[in-house]
């Protein structure tokens, strides 16, 4: 009877997450601004663009290249594209989930703090 219980529980959670990952559940914010600065600020500063102008951090550049969500920032900064540089290779995936986040918390924040 538990282990139906246990199941029904786990569905339920499966059907309400959806395609949420579990990683993006447990992110750190404070840690998404630490990798910021040492990784991206160099070309993303106040969510800037210091190469495309067009393609910067503000949230409705975001919305205009369908870069809008967690997955698709995070998908960004693993694999790069154009004049980004794919990340993959030097953050762990818990590292691009926490500054993927923070860069979708600043870009919705208008990046003020």
């Amino acid at each position: 009877m538990l282990n139906k219980l246990l199941l029904i529980l786990f569905l339920t959670l499966t059907l309400v997450l959806g395609s949420v990952h579990a990683t993006a559940l447990a992110v750190n914010i404070d840690t998404g601004a630490k990798i910021f600065e040492a990784q991206c600020a160099g070309c993303h500063a106040g969510g800037g663009n210091i190469v495309r102008r067009g393609k910067t951090l503000q949230k409705k550049a975001l919305e205009r290249n369908h870069v809008d969500s967690l997955e698709a920032i995070s998908s960004l900064v693993t694999n790069g594209k154009n004049n980004m540089s794919a990340y993959k290779d030097r953050l762990t995936e818990a590292e691009i989930q926490e500054v993927s986040a923070y860069v979708l918390e600043q870009a919705q924040k208008n990046w003020k703090n």
